[in-house]
C-alpha cells in the first residue's frame, strides 16, 4: 500500500512541469506589435530587437518599427551600403546596427543618415572596397566600430582614417585583417580600445610604440593575442614596452607567446630575458653600428687629447729633441775619431812589432 501511495506522489510531481510544457500550445502566438516586422524579418521577444537572417535583400528594409533599438541584418546581398540607406524611416533610437555577411562591398557617403542615436556598428565578415570619407557622417554619436575581417579585399587604411576622422570612436576592432603593421592612420584621439587579434604582426617596433604613447592614445589599450610574434632582437621594444608603464595597456599580454624562431616557438613572452632575444640591445644592426660609432668616437677623443699634451709640452719637447740630437753628435763623433785612428798605417805598423 505505501508503495502504491510512493508511486502515485511520484507520479504526480511531473503534472506542473506537463502543464508548463502545453502551455505555449494553449496560448494563441502574441500578436505582431504596432508597425510590424517586414516580412523578411522577425522581432525577438519585443520590438526593439529585430533579426533579419539569410534573406537576399540588396537593400535595408523599409518598413521598421521605429521603436527598434537593436537590427541585425545577418546574410544579405546589400553589395553597396547608399546614401540615406534607412533614411526612409528614421530609426531614432537605434543604437545598435550589425551587419554580418552582407557581401557590403562600398560604402557611400550619409549611408548611416536617419540614424542619429547609433553607437555601436557592426560591419565584420564584408569583403570591404571602397569607403567614402563621409561614410558615417550620418552618425555622430557612434562610439565603436566593428571591422572583423572586413579589411582583406583591399587596403583601405587611408580611406577610412578620412572616415574615421571627424568621429568620437572609444572602440576599434580590426580582428582577423592579416594586419602586417599597426594601423596608426586609424587610431582617432580619445580612442580607448584596438583590437588587433588574429592578425599578421611579427612584432611593434619602437616608432609604432611611440605613436601609441601620443597625447590622445594613453589610455588605449591593445588586444594582441593569437598574432605570430617572431621573438628576435626586433621584439626588444614591444617586450621593454610590455614590461614598462604600458604593463596595463594590453590586457592579454600574459598570454602572448613566441611563433619563431623554432627554438623558442611557443615560449611565454613576458617571461624571456632580453639576452634570449640573440641581441644585447637595440634593433638589428642597430648594436653593430653603435659599437662603430662609439669606437670611432673613443679613437678621435684620444687624438685630441695626444695633440694637447703635444701642444703643451712642445718648449720641453723642443729642448729634449735639442739634446737628443747633440748626444747623437757626440756619439758620432767619437766613432768617426776611432775611425781615423784606426785608419793610420803608421799607427798600424807601429803597433805591430810591439805587439809581437
Amino acid at each position: 500500500m505505501a508503495r502504491r501511495q510512493a508511486r502515485r506522489h511520484g507520479d504526480g510531481r511531473w503534472l506542473p512541469w506537463l502543464g508548463l510544457a502545453l502551455l505555449p500550445l494553449a496560448v494563441p502566438p502574441a500578436a505582431a506589435p504596432p508597425g510590424g516586422c517586414p516580412s523578411a524579418c522577425y522581432c525577438v521577444a519585443t520590438p526593439e530587437l529585430e533579426q533579419c537572417r539569410y534573406e537576399r535583400l540588396e537593400e535595408p528594409p523599409q518598413e521598421l518599427p521605429a521603436a527598434v533599438h537593436n537590427l541585425s541584418i545577418v546574410g544579405s546581398n546589400l553589395s553597396v551600403l547608399r546614401r540615406a540607406a534607412f533614411a526612409a524611416r528614421p530609426l531614432r533610437q537605434l543604437r545598435l546596427l550589425r551587419l554580418h555577411h552582407d557581401n557590403i562591398q562600398a560604402i557611400e557617403d550619409m549611408a548611416l543618415q536617419g540614424l542619429p542615436a547609433l553607437r555601436t556598428l557592426d560591419l565584420s565578415h564584408n569583403p570591404l572596397l571602397s569607403v567614402a570619407a563621409g561614410a558615417f557622417g550620418g552618425a555622430p554619436l557612434l562610439r565603436t566600430l566593428q571591422l572583423n575581417q572586413a579589411l582583406l579585399a583591399a587596403p583601405l587604411e587611408e580611406q577610412l582614417a578620412l572616415a574615421l576622422g571627424n568621429l568620437s570612436l572609444r572602440r576599434l576592432e580590426l580582428a582577423g585583417n592579416g594586419l602586417r603593421a599597426l594601423p596608426a592612420a586609424l587610431l582617432p584621439a580619445g580612442l580607448e580600445e584596438l583590437d588587433l587579434r588574429n592578425n599578421s604582426l611579427q612584432r611593434l617596433g619602437a616608432a609604432e610604440l611611440h605613436s601609441l604613447e601620443a597625447p590622445g592614445l594613453r589610455k588605449l589599450r591593445v588586444s594582441l593575442g593569437a598574432n605570430p610574434l617572431r621573438c628576435d632582437c626586433a621584439l626588444r621594444p614591444l617586450l621593454a614596452w610590455l614590461r614598462g608603464a604600458a604593463a596595463g595597456r594590453v590586457p592579454d599580454a600574459r598570454s602572448l607567446r613566441c611563433a619563431g624562431p623554432p627554438s623558442l616557438r611557443g615560449a611565454v613572452l613576458l617571461r624571456l630575458r632580453p639576452e634570449a632575444l640573440g641581441c644585447e640591445g637595440g634593433e638589428p644592426g642597430e648594436l653593430e653600428t653603435a659599437s662603430y660609432v662609439f669606437f670611432g668616437i673613443v679613437l678621435a677623443l684620444i687624438g685630441v687629447v695626444f695633440l694637447m699634451v703635444l701642444y703643451l709640452n712642445r718648449r720641453g719637447i723642443k729642448r729634449w729633441l735639442h739634446n737628443l740630437r747633440e748626444a747623437c753628435r757626440d756619439q758620432m763623433e767619437g766613432y768617426h775619431y776611432r775611425y781615423e785612428q784606426d785608419a793610420d798605417p803608421r799607427r798600424a805598423s807601429a803597433a805591430g812589432p810591439a805587439g809581437l
